[in-house]
């Protein structure tokens, strides 16, 4: 793990938080501008997935492999997933929910980072 690319993700995520709580207290539904901020932050966790996959094969060794890799692809699925039921139903519902996911990113990018480091569950 990078742990100055996490943070930066981390940030980014917390970033995209902000903007969709901003929009749910302006009752707004999800606008195009928050899905693509969404988007980016998927695409900044899919480096993210590449980086590990890398180290992993250089002979990094986290913690616990398992959770490790939990955490690492259930840090690229809960986006999608999360936005697809967001999407479902446009209301101010759904941008709270992006905002929500949004939040979770930075939590599992930290649990990915304790986990590289030794922790082991």
């Amino acid at each position: 793990m990078i742990t100055g690319y996490a943070i930066a993700v981390s940030a980014c995520a917390a970033g995209i938080a902000v903007w969709a709580f901003v929009l749910v207290v302006l009752h707004r539904e999800p606008e195009k501008p928050l899905l693509v901020g969404v988007g980016v932050l998927e695409a900044l966790l899919a480096v993210q997935v590449v980086i590990s996959v890398v180290m992993l094969i250089g002979g990094g060794e986290p913690g616990s492999m398992l959770t490790f890799l939990a955490y690492l692809f259930g840090s690229l699925l809960v986006l999608p997933l999360g936005t697809v039921w967001a999407l479902a139903e446009r209301t101010r519902s759904s941008t709270a929910i992006l905002g929500v996911l949004c939040l979770t990113v930075p939590v599992l990018l930290l649990r990915m980072v304790e986990v590289w480091g030794g922790a082991s569950a």
